[in-house]
């Protein structure tokens, strides 16, 4: 019989594969300390049976409640394993490809759990939520317990400087956060005060999202959020203008410099320079960051309305686990989306960026699904507002982006003005962000 001629992959697909590799299973570099990189899988094996057999005959079986509790964890924890020997690394390699293997393998697992959850009913998720913590049965929703946006006139430094705490630095670190992933001034001051406008449109639904002007426009965006952004692109400008070259600690002879490159196992191995929109962006790629914008927000909307339905106050594990574990997983989700928008040889997002969308929708699904009572008051004419002003905001960014053309100049990165475009940008971009504030100032004070 005559044999099939073997398929031969054309110099296209090759790229599309690398560069989707890149992004998907990003390999190590000048590995120096082998050990630490070799597969281990025997091993592993031999510790994942041996400790199965301890708990599965050494422990107390007496109590059917910690039998559950101690077969979940086992569950999640030789899941993990399974995640670290079959899960891509992603885009990342520091501090080390497992600890990406094992976030994407958290991200999956939460991703399955999401899915239980749409087909249970209300009193199956409360009983699940009282397994979780007994306590959850007494919490109430802070909406009912607290008063928003009262004596707006009544301006104090005592007042203010009340409004300086936990929750302020957590605003204040999370932007900085943000900003160290998004790395543009101008996406993250429009997804910062889009956010706002969102509070505005959304707050007949969370009477939490209610807050006096003074409150909303100076302590959170222009105090806690324009600090944060400053402080991670500050970050962001110093990681970009150092040289990476990174020494082998066996060619370190100080117990000062191992320490040290040890340490900086923590940071990057390398630093991306970050542009979303440039004059010769495609429509696919504008389009692209419009649905980021929207999936941001729709992210941060989740936050509130979980513990808005689900009812446990902020304070509680799974409010600020949630946020935390969120934040990790944006990381590398934010690197493959950027590398499908602005790649052209990348034709697929990444396993990672698609787990987190699927997340989102799914938190958003829940939050419909057990709030239906919630959102039966919702009003369409504000939820169309607000899709207009993240189009508007959207448009406002793609305006000041193609204001400016990259060029090099001495080897370093400067922005030139476009000769098609006004030459008074950064009055442009002043004006757009105060017409921007103007509009959420006027519309929070006929709110109150």
């Amino acid at each position: 019989a005559a044999s099939s001629p073997l398929y031969t992959l054309s110099k296209d697909d090759v790229n599309y594969r690398m560069h989707f590799r890149m992004i998907n299973e990003q390999q190590v570099e000048d590995i120096t300390i082998e050990f630490f990189y070799r597969p281990h899988t025997i091993t592993l094996l031999t510790c994942t049976v041996l400790s199965l057999m301890y708990f599965a005959f050494a422990r107390d079986d007496g109590n059917p409640n910690n039998n559950l509790w101690v077969g979940l964890i086992l569950v999640i924890s030789f899941f993990l394993v399974i995640s670290v020997l079959a899960f891509p690394n992603g885009p990342f390699t520091r501090p080390h490809p497992a600890i990406w293997r094992i976030v994407f393998g958290l991200s999956v697992l939460y991703f399955l759990f999401l899915v239980l959850i749409i087909f249970l009913n209300w009193q199956q998720v409360k009983q699940l939520m009282y397994w979780l913590d007994p306590n959850l049965r007494y919490a109430k929703r802070e909406a009912d317990i607290m008063d928003y946006a009262v004596n707006c006139h009544v301006i104090t430094w005592e007042r203010i400087l009340s409004h300086f705490d936990i929750f302020a630095f957590s605003h204040f670190w999370g932007w900085g956060m943000k900003a160290l992933l998004i790395r543009s001034y101008g996406l993250c001051w429009t997804i910062s005060i889009t956010w706002e406008l969102t509070e505005l449109f959304f707050m007949h639904l969370l009477p939490n999202f209610a807050e006096c002007w003074w409150d909303q426009v100076i302590l959170d965006i222009l105090l806690c959020n324009g600090g944060g952004i400053w402080l991670g692109m500050t970050v962001c400008r110093f990681l970009e203008m150092r040289t990476y070259h990174w020494a082998s600690i066996k060619d370190i002879h100080t117990t000062t410099g191992k320490i040290k490159r040890a340490a900086l196992q923590f940071t990057p191995a390398s630093w991306t320079y970050v542009r979303w929109l440039d004059p010769k962006s495609s429509l696919q790629r504008v389009m692209g960051v419009y649905l980021f914008m929207i999936i941001w927000q729709l992210t941060e909307l989740n936050t509130f309305f979980l513990k808005h339905i689900f009812i446990f106050p902020a304070s509680h594990a799974l409010s600020w686990c949630r946020i935390l574990f969120v934040g990790i997983i944006t990381a590398p989700t934010v690197r493959q989306y950027y590398a499908y928008l602005t790649d052209t040889q990348c034709k697929r997002v990444g396993t990672q960026c698609w787990v987190f969308g699927a997340i989102a929708f799914l938190e958003a699904l829940a939050c419909i699904k057990f709030g239906q009572d919630l959102f039966s008051k919702t009003q369409i004419l504000y939820v169309i507002l607000w899709l207009l002003c993240l189009v508007r905001s959207g448009s406002q960014y793609g305006c000041i982006c193609l204001l400016y053309v990259p060029c090099p100049v001495n080897g370093m990165r400067v922005m030139c003005l476009n000769l098609f475009s006004c030459h008074r940008t950064s009055q442009n971009v002043k004006t757009v962000i105060t017409l921007n504030m103007l509009t959420m100032c006027q519309a929070s004070i006929k709110v109150q």
